[in-house]
């Protein structure tokens, strides 16, 4: 009964557009009231515990590299090389748009970050080529969704924490396939439009064009190279790749004279601004959690799945429905807090992979950005893009289905997720 009316209060305050903090918050309250826990100082002691975890560190460091990397000039050339593999083909703006969100994913990890800086470039380019605005800004809202799949992603690093037993690393290996294949299914899609409206192609470039493009492209090319490559081979920790990330993006930075202490302290500044905001999830969540536990929701959970659930294959579809519809009106990182310490236990008890469930929890609440009616990757879009959000809704269905198809293919094959990381020995 308890777990129902705070359901029923946070979603009800999250229709009416209060931001996900404050609902956390009120229902927390609440909770902790209902049984006479008046004194509220837990509620500022669990927030604190909840982010005071090394692993953390992980997250303004991955935002910090992306910002320069951003800042430097990396992202036309990151286009150019892209251009030079498959610009020729038709419609290969529209490749080259998912093909640079794949790439620019191993920068960024962030949906959001590659909407606004690389998807500026992506639809003007495409408008440009006679591409009609509202599919260009689809494109680009789609292709951005890959950039938390394909490590390093920040809500893999937020699900490691919570999972305890999960390593970072494990995480990053184990989005690589389905961010891939993901990339390569909305390309195909991008083709079959691109026959249907007969859209234009580029130019086909030259061997020696594409070398000359690819030494530019380098630099950029190299930190998800270096960033995984020094997971995989043990050189360092997550925590440390991503303090290499920013080192190695500073020199790319000094080295192209493309950096001044002004746009180093803007960048700065926004890795403080996004920090702070995921940051303040993550405490929330970690005392709203304890409210849950306190209230023995989780184990009420537990007693109704283990009642109604009684195989693997219904448990997967009912989560994934759960995750669908949580994706609608929650962002990411909290809906994991939320999610992953009540559903995990009764994952691995079906005998499930934490590392296979966690990307599946991951991606799946990454479709939910281009699912309206929230969707929020679409509100950033038609502000970058300058079109309507009622258009994009029309426009992005055929994108989230073939997401869903995704979805099931990593739900059902779990060697997709598993594959690279249990080779390695996680």
């Amino acid at each position: 009964m308890a777990g129902l009316l705070l359901l029923s209060i946070f979603i009800g305050t999250i229709i009416i557009g209060l931001p996900v903090f404050f609902s956390m918050g009120i229902i927390t309250i609440v909770g902790l009231n209902s049984l006479g826990m008046t004194n509220l100082m837990v509620i500022a002691q669990k927030m604190f515990s909840g982010i005071d975890n090394f692993t953390y560190l992980c997250i303004p460091l991955f935002v910090l590299s992306g910002e320069i990397m951003s800042r430097c000039g990396m992202l036309k050339s990151l286009e150019d090389f892209c251009s030079s593999l498959v610009g020729h083909i038709r419609g290969g703006l529209a490749q080259v748009n998912v093909l640079g969100s794949m790439l620019f994913a191993g920068i960024s990890g962030s949906a959001t970050a590659d909407m606004t800086s690389l998807g500026k470039i992506e639809i003007e380019m495409m408008t440009e080529a006679g591409y009609n605005r509202v599919y260009a800004t689809t494109v680009t809202a789609a292709s951005a969704i890959i950039a938390p799949i394909i490590p390093p992603s920040n809500i893999m690093i937020i699900y490691a924490v919570c999972a305890s037993n999960v390593s970072v690393t494990a995480m990053f290996l184990g989005g690589i396939l389905p961010g891939i294949l993901l990339g390569a299914v909305e390309m195909a899609l991008c083709y079959l439009y691109a026959i249907k409206y007969k859209h234009p192609r580029d130019r086909k470039f030259s061997w020696k064009e594409r070398l000359q493009v690819t030494w530019e492209t380098l630099p950029a090319l190299g930190l998800p190279v270096i960033i995984l490559g020094g997971i995989v081979f043990g050189i360092f920790t997550a925590t440390e790749a991503s303090a290499v990330a920013v080192l190695y993006a500073l020199i790319v930075a000094i080295s192209k004279k493309s950096i001044t202490w002004k746009s180093f302290y803007q960048c700065c500044v926004s890795t403080g601004k996004a920090t702070a905001n995921v940051l303040a999830i993550i405490g929330i969540a970690s005392a709203m959690g304890y409210a849950i536990t306190v209230l023995r929701i989780p184990q009420d959970l537990v007693q109704f799945f283990s009642q109604y659930l009684n195989s693997r294959i219904t448990f997967l579809i009912f989560v994934n429905i759960l995750l669908l519809l949580l994706g609608l009106f929650m962002d990411q990182a909290p809906a994991l807090l939320v999610i992953t310490p009540v559903i995990l236990p009764l994952a691995i008890k079906f005998g499930i992979d934490p590392i296979h469930f966690g990307i599946l929890v991951c991606f799946n609440l990454t479709i939910g950005l281009i699912t309206p009616p929230v969707g929020m990757q679409l509100f950033v879009g038609a502000n970058v893009g300058r079109v309507k959000l009622s258009e994009l809704y029309r426009s992005i269905w055929p994108f989230v289905v073939v997401g869903m198809i995704v979805l099931l293919l990593i739900t059902y094959i779990p060697g997709i997720v598993t594959l690279i990381p249990h080779a390695l020995g996680y």
